[in-house]
């Protein structure tokens, strides 16, 4: 019969090798797991605004600034011997024409933030300084309630006028559709951007501008 000394003692030394073992193992996993989080750990880069990066081959920021410039300057080339606007000048007395950016339609199968794209064409027209651009008729009604606020609350002397609005000459509106050929890893994407400017008081269109975009995109392999 074993004494109980020798087994407690035993019994003892097994305990300490096993909590030796186990600090170890907690040493390493500790190791382990801050590797890995620092393999992992989300970098982020400033970059400038208007450098290109195309990471999934879909419309862009890129698209929407690129695509915008090119229509402006389109819509001021002179197309029968005179531009809209400038036939609009001389007819006016040197009067610069009024636009007003109306809907501009998603037709695509993907998110295309047409928000970001209508600002781009407001910035460039009035950038260009041949023509005045007012608000549009969501925003209208934002201004026109802060306008009656003012006859009730503001002095006299700050007061904005009632019925004192410019009037758009001319409204631009379009729309933008894609089509996408896939086959395996390799697509091919095409954006058509049709817009149209139309004079408010004739309904004819005074210009009608395109622009085309493709792209092709190539997937990696997927490795196992």
């Amino acid at each position: 019969m074993i004494p109980f000394s020798q087994i407690s003692h035993a019994t003892r030394a097994r305990d300490g090798r096993i909590s030796r073992r186990a600090g170890r193992m907690a040493v390493l996993g500790a190791a382990l797991l801050a590797t890995l989080g620092t393999g992992c750990a989300r970098q982020v880069v400033r970059i400038a605004p208007e450098q290109a990066i195309d990471l999934s081959g879909r419309w862009n920021d890129v698209d929407s600034r690129l695509v915008a410039e090119a229509l402006i300057q389109q819509s001021f080339e002179p197309g029968g011997g005179q531009s809209w606007a400038m036939r609009h000048t001389q007819r006016n007395g040197g009067e610069r024409p009024t636009v007003i950016v109306g809907s501009l339609r998603n037709r695509t199968m993907e998110h295309v933030p047409v928000g970001t794209f209508v600002r781009d064409l407001e910035r460039g027209y009035v950038n260009t300084g041949l023509v005045n651009v007012v608000a549009s008729n969501a925003e209208r009604d934002q201004i026109r309630d802060e306008r009656e606020d003012q006859q009730q609350f503001a002095a006299a002397t700050t007061r904005a006028r009632l019925r004192q609005e410019t009037g758009a000459d001319y409204m631009l509106q379009g729309e933008i559709q894609a089509i996408e050929d896939r086959e395996g890893r390799r697509s091919v994407v095409f954006y058509q951007v049709d817009v149209t400017l139309t004079d408010l008081e004739s309904n004819s269109r005074v210009w009608v501008g395109q622009h085309k975009i493709k792209k092709y995109i190539e997937r990696p392999r997927l490795r196992l």
